[in-house]
């Protein structure tokens, strides 16, 4: 895509095929070419892709380290309880004084097994449970590493965004992922609400009108919006209010959608959320 860009071909987003035509047509590489032409000649897919060579591809690299990171941190932290719990009793007496087990961890790191009676349990068990503390503690300054990387690389995309009440680093930079760095592609709240799969789905029937959650989108977008508004929800009072007043008009708590707006900036990319 970047090739094609540099060469001022136009490139177009082509959803998957629907699995009925795939039911139909099969599923091949040339199949699915066939299907994503026609769907291009016929106007259907008018769809602007993602840039892919700006600041905002740079933070979706550290992003993805860093949720790695994390990953490997949690899976680390839970084996390193599985396996105090099968040591021998003396090293469970000993690390009983910490509570919990990053505490445990600190402990571990400060160990030193002798080298020459690993056939020993005891040692042995010293051993392993240092080198996955030491393990743990290496993934911790990884990801604060990633955590200042990724701070400057967001404010320097969103300052405004990252000011707001409720939007921490992380929050702002899993929209402007979302969004992508030609953001102007998002011609309005409403694009932005659909690509986060935070815009209502009619669901009305017969005499019933109402609207479902919409299960569609970037769900980590979504996520993020959740997570945002649950803060806001708490600590501010526009945000309680306008919760209130959507209860007030018989609204359920799956029904209250709080509000957000993107704004497009000149001078860059940049997602403006706000009530």
């Amino acid at each position: 895509m970047r090739y094609l860009r540099e060469h001022d071909v136009r490139v177009l987003e082509v959803n998957q095929p629907h699995e009925h035509t795939r039911r139909r047509r099969g599923e091949s590489d040339s199949i699915d070419a066939e299907m994503a032409a026609r769907l291009a000649l016929s106007g259907k897919a008018t769809a602007t892709p993602k840039q892919t060579d700006g600041i905002v591809e740079s933070i979706r690299l550290l992003c993805v380290a860093r949720e790695s990171a994390v990953k490997s941190r949690a899976a680390a932290t839970v084996q390193l309880g599985a396996v105090i719990i099968t040591a021998p009793q003396e090293l469970r007496e000993e690390l009983a004084r910490r509570k919990s087990l990053r505490g445990k961890a600190a402990l571990c790191r400060r160990w030193r097994p002798a080298s020459h009676e690993l056939a020993k349990p005891i040692h042995a068990a010293k051993f392993a449970l240092r080198s996955i503390a030491r393990r743990i503690s290496a993934l911790d300054e990884e990801i604060a590493h990633l955590d200042r990387q990724l701070d400057e690389l967001v404010r320097t995309a969103a300052p405004r965004t990252i000011a707001l009440l409720g939007v921490s680093t992380g929050h702002a930079g899993r929209l402007l992922i979302s969004a992508g760095e030609n953001i102007e592609r998002l011609h309005s709240e409403a694009s932005f609400a659909a690509l986060c799969g935070a815009s209502p789905v009619p669901a009305s029937s017969g005499k019933t009108t109402r609207h479902r959650l919409n299960y569609g989108g970037d769900r980590q977008a979504n996520r993020t919006l959740h997570l945002i508004a649950v803060c806001r929800l708490r600590y501010c009072q526009r945000t309680r209010a306008y919760a209130q007043r959507r209860t007030a008009e018989g609204k359920t708590k799956r029904e209250e959608v709080v509000p957000f707006v993107v704004e497009v900036r000149d001078g860059g990319p940049g997602v403006i959320v706000t009530q």
